[in-house]
This record gives structure tokens, sequence and C-alpha cells, in this order.
């Protein structure tokens, strides 16, 4: 059974595919944060600002087999030109996400994207992989097509994954998981100011920033 807690339609909001259309399907649960505020100060990744508890979320649900969840997300593409184009994240993706949904998407016409913190070895079949690190977790993934770390993070600096061989490296500012929606957030502002130098200092790594958040869309 695949738990989902919620599934949209919308922009990708970063990295190299930023500004693409997208059915994000977001799966529940993650490997290294519960999702509970309990649990925030002892967990690996303790700056999670995403909701991935259950599966109440805007078309989520449980689905009995690859099929029906494939079914599903088809449903919120639109009839319009363009090939569909699904994103796997979560919370952690690996954690569900297998060959034979990823088939199932596939049948159903899909481009299949991941989002995961690289911690469990990827299913074959998958068109684009984005990894992105957390903490001082290990990472078992060291090829994919971008590597994306919120930055900064003192056990994940950008000098600690020189052996991923990625397409693309993107440095994304931490935000604080306590700031509301709408306002300033100083902390996101200061760490945006510290990304953007370490990527003029390091013309390796590019500067992404969470587009979906300015234009105000899931």
């Amino acid at each position: 059974m695949y738990r989902v807690k919620e599934a949209f339609y919308t922009l990708q909001g970063e990295g190299a595919q930023a500004g693409r259309a997208a059915v994000f399907c977001r799966f529940s649960k993650c490997n290294l944060w519960t999702g509970r505020e309990k649990d925030r100060a002892g967990a690996v990744c303790n700056f999670c600002d995403t909701d991935f508890i259950g599966t109440d979320g805007q078309n989520g649900g449980r689905f009995d087999t690859p099929e029906a969840l494939a079914a599903h997300i088809r449903k919120l593409w639109p009839d319009a030109p363009g090939r569909p184009y699904v994103v796997c994240t979560g919370g952690e993706p690996l954690l569900q996400l297998d060959e034979p949904l990823i088939e199932a998407f596939h049948k159903e016409g899909f481009e299949v994207g991941v989002e995961t913190n690289g911690t469990l070895p990827a299913p074959e079949g998958i068109d684009w992989l984005c990894v992105s690190p957390k903490a001082d977790a290990p990472v078992v993934i060291t090829t994919c097509d971008e590597l994306k770390l919120v930055y900064p993070q003192p056990l994940a600096m950008p000098e600690r994954f020189q052996h991923v061989q990625a397409s693309h490296y993107f440095l994304s500012p931490m935000a604080s998981p306590a700031m509301p929606e709408q306002g300033a957030d100083p902390v996101k502002q200061s760490n945006t100011r510290k990304a953007t130098e370490y990527c003029l200092a390091h013309p390796q790594w590019r500067l992404t920033l969470q587009m979906h958040k300015i234009l105000g869309i899931d």
C-alpha cells in the first residue's frame, strides 16, 4: 500500500526544473524526522517545514496498487500539450517509491522526478533524480541529476559532497521552520546572503530560491 499525504498540480519551485508544470506526489513519513514537533530537537533533520504526516492532505489517500496511484496522479494533469511530469517527494519518497510504481507512472505517460535525502538506494527507472542531503545522515546515492543543499547546515556543508557526481549543484537558503508563510523571515534573508556569497566564491554552485513561495502557490 502507498500512503500519500497530498498530491497537487503546480509549478516546480526550485532547481534545474524550476518553472516546469508538475504534479507533486508527497509521500507520508520520513526516516530523518517523525514530523512531530515534540521530536524536532532530537531529529537528524530538525529544520523541515513540511507536513508529511498521514494521508489527509489535498488529494491524499492510501492506494493498494501502483496502478491505482498512477491513475490518481494522472487525473491531476490537465488535458493539454506537454509531457506529464510527476515529482515524488515527501517526507522521504524512497521509503515507498518502487520500480512497479515508476513503471505505472511511465505507462500513464509521466516523466518521473524524485526529490530524496539520498540515504536510501534509488530504484531503477527514475528520469530526474534530485538529492538533498540532510545534516550528518549518510548519503548512499553518489550519482544524480541534481544535488541541492539547504544552506547552511554545519554538518552538511558543500565541501562534504565533492564525491557526488551531479549535472547541477544548487544551494537553497535555509528558512526558519517557525516562521509563518506570510511576512519577512530574517533567518532566510541572512542565509540567502550567505548562500549568495558562497556561490560567488564557488561558481560550481548555483543559487536556487523557492519560487513557489515567492509566487504564493502550492
